[in-house]
């Protein structure tokens, strides 16, 4: 059976990645509705009643609902949420077609295939299957193939969640994105849970200036020099650091000297400690500890010979807790100094950080199927630095986790330049080490 569902799941996988639901951003993108009309094929044909929303102003927009509903109403109920969209791709710069789902060398190669179509992909299967078997559980299972994660999700699973709370009302929600497997300290295992995640809190700054002829620029009041000065001065903001538990658990399990260890936890110590480390290690340190802030577009200008009155810069910042709106304000303002009273700032999307419990009963589900697949590996609670859809659930008072199950070659290291990167792909055995994950969970949690 276990060869089976991986062979579904495969499959599945592969027809996700070939519906091109690419979210640029815009409302009218992504039309992730051509995933779920997969999705929804796919289930219906295993017995399950599927519901569909989407926003009213966003047509094609859809979220997919399905569920077994458990024979106990104190039970808990679990929700399995994946996403449908995918973010853009070049092709000129993959070995493989991007959206060919390929199937090479035991990978499933195209955008989506870590990002997380493999989890949606596997989630559905595990449910179908269930439902074939005629389970019939104590707790609820739902399942949740949600639109627009890559843009935030304000057209997915937050307008599912705000608008439709009635078909989930999940005590508990596994999503992306956890399951990696790292070799801890003393040769010990531990498998990533991924229990929090920072806020989000993109911002547009409008820079002003006075337009005038480009061959006399001396003394001009050009937008785009003071927007350059902008862009240099958020590169070079170092905020305070935080440090927390989550933070010294990590620590605890990499492969480092005590020395650098303990000061990697110290304050006034962990700015030059990071500087010390690998470049992709001293990349999460960094975000792992600071609120971050990356100015990443750029518009302005109108012709080559005109000085700029306008120029926008936006910039992507990341939270750590506790950072509210009017904290990223004051961070902008003691970064940009005197020139902040000459910028507009205007709030593009914001999100604040969460972080759940690990004392639940779902954690500990989670620890007996890592044994069983991985003996005496420990569960690894982290923050993730970039966005799920999570907090939507956490904010109705639910327990969230990115987890999953990769084998041992598809460690962090190896997974971390294929999100959003190039030649994006996962091998066949951790998509069936991740549907037997679903199957172990959802039947030890649910009964």
């Amino acid at each position: 059976m276990a060869d089976a569902l991986t062979g579904q799941t495969v499959e599945l996988l592969q027809q996700l990645i070939r519906n091109r639901c690419v979210n640029d951003g815009t409302v009218m993108s992504g039309q992730e509705v051509r995933n779920s009309d997969t999705l929804r094929s796919y289930l219906e044909g295993g017995g399950l009643d599927v519901e569909v929303y989407q926003p009213a102003h966003a047509p094609g927009r859809t979220s997919l609902v399905a569920r077994i509903e458990g024979s106990d109403p104190k039970a808990p109920t679990l929700c399995l949420m994946g996403h449908t969209d995918v973010v853009p791709v070049n092709p000129k710069t993959w070995t493989h077609d991007p959206f060919g789902g390929e199937l090479i060398k035991g990978e499933v190669w195209g955008r989506g295939a870590i990002d997380m179509l493999n989890l949606t992909a596997s989630q559905a299967v595990v449910l179908r299957a269930l439902a074939q078997r005629g389970w019939r559980p104590r707790g609820t299972l739902v399942y949740l193939a949600c639109a627009d994660e890559e843009a935030g999700g304000a057209l997915g699973a937050g307008h599912v969640v705000e608008r439709h709370w009635d078909a989930l009302r999940a005590d508990y929600c596994l999503t992306e994105n956890g399951g990696t497997v790292n070799r801890g300290r003393h040769d010990g295992e531990t498998v990533t849970v991924h229990v929090g995640e920072k806020g989000v809190a993109w911002r547009r700054l409008r820079i002003k200036g006075t337009p005038g002829h480009g061959s006399m620029p001396y003394g001009a009041d050009n937008a785009l020099v003071k927007a350059a000065q902008v862009v240099s001065r958020l590169a070079d903001y170092r905020p305070s650091p935080y440090v927390d538990d989550l933070w010294r658990a990590l620590v605890d399990t990499l492969p480092l000297d005590a020395e650098l260890k303990a000061a990697l936890l110290d304050p006034d110590r962990i700015e030059e400690s990071i500087a010390k480390l690998s470049p992709n290690l001293a990349k999460l340190a960094w975000s792992a500890t600071h609120t971050t802030f990356s100015p990443n577009i750029c518009h302005g200008g109108v012709k080559t010979n005109v000085i700029p009155d306008t120029v926008e810069v936006e910039v992507d910042i990341r939270t750590v807790p506790g950072d509210s709106d009017d904290e990223v304000r004051r961070h902008l303002d003691k970064a940009l100094g005197g020139l902040a009273d000459e910028i507009e700032f205007e709030l593009l999307f914001s999100k604040p950080a969460s972080v759940s419990p690990t004392d639940t009963p779902l954690w500990d589900v989670l620890r007996r199927v890592v044994n069983a697949h991985y003996p005496g590996a420990r569960l690894l609670p982290r923050m993730i630095v970039g966005f799920t859809d999570a907090p939507y659930f956490r904010h109705k008072g639910a327990v969230a986790y990115g987890f999953g199950l990769f084998s041992r070659t598809l460690t962090a290291e190896a997974m971390a330049p294929r999100f959003h990167g190039n030649d994006e792909r996962v091998d066949v055995e951790s998509l069936a080490l991740t549907t037997r994950a679903w199957l172990e969970v959802c039947e030890q949690l649910l009964g």
